[in-house]
């Protein structure tokens, strides 16, 4: 009890503790703001317990008593090396399948990766390169891309979208591609299917993959497409 109470180790671990856990707070509140699946909470947890682990791992190393019958070696970031395979499930959970072209929650996924590294770094004593990189994909995140997306390339700042259109006329379906092409929006994959009902007049369903800078807003777009006279639904989605 008294090696307990008087350890000089405990102020440096939780300062190391300490400082893990306000620079995942940083990229929390990052992903909170954004409203993404994974956010404060999981951010602080995964970093303070990796930088826990870190500091098990490194003392524990140390800590072993050498003996001259067995040469007993020890590598100090043994545990905090599984951190970095482990973590790798949880970021999993977060990537999503929205269909077969778009995926979704990478960022975040790594985002949960970076929470671990900052746990393990300031854990093996790297306080300032830790601090410098949450800085710095902060700046990438919130200055660059957003940068990019209104000021770079058209390819960049162009966004997927998706949109199911059912028409009565099919020979006006060239109507509607070029009527989408006006806007911006290029056509990449093309779907067309025959729909049937015993109630009324058969119609015809155009599904569309589309490479999207629209000039108008998707509501407005939304409505001059309905009110066409050959178009029976419209469904638009543009992902971000």
């Amino acid at each position: 009890m008294e090696w307990i109470i008087n350890n000089s180790m405990y102020p440096e671990v939780l300062i190391k503790i300490a400082i893990a856990l306000g620079l995942s707070l940083i990229i929390g509140v990052e992903r909170e703001i954004k409203k993404k699946p994974i956010g404060l909470k999981t951010s602080a947890v995964i970093s303070t317990f990796s930088c826990l682990l870190t500091i098990v791992s490194i003392e524990a190393a140390y800590l072993v008593p050498a003996r001259n019958d067995i040469n007993v070696t020890m590598d100090p970031l043994r545990l905090a090396a599984q951190i970095v395979s482990g973590i790798g499930f949880l970021g999993a959970g977060a990537i999503l399948r929205r269909d077969n072209d778009n995926i979704t929650g990478l960022t975040t996924a790594a985002m949960i990766w970076g929470a671990a590294s900052i746990g393990i770094a300031v854990g093996a004593g790297f306080y300032i390169e830790a601090a410098f990189a949450v800085v710095s994909i902060l700046f990438v995140i919130e200055v660059i891309a957003p940068l990019l997306a209104k000021f770079g390339p058209k390819r960049i700042r162009s966004k997927e979208a998706a949109c199911i259109v059912v028409v009565s006329d099919k020979s006006k379906i060239d109507d509607l591609i070029g009527i989408l092409n006006a806007e911006n929006m290029k056509v990449e994959n093309l779907r067309i299917r025959k729909l049937h009902s015993d109630t009324k007049p058969s119609v015809h369903e155009v599904d569309f993959r589309l490479n999207a800078l629209p000039r108008k807003g998707t509501t407005q777009l939304y409505t001059e497409l309905t009110e066409l006279p050959y178009i029976e639904s419209v469904e638009i989605e543009i992902f971000p």
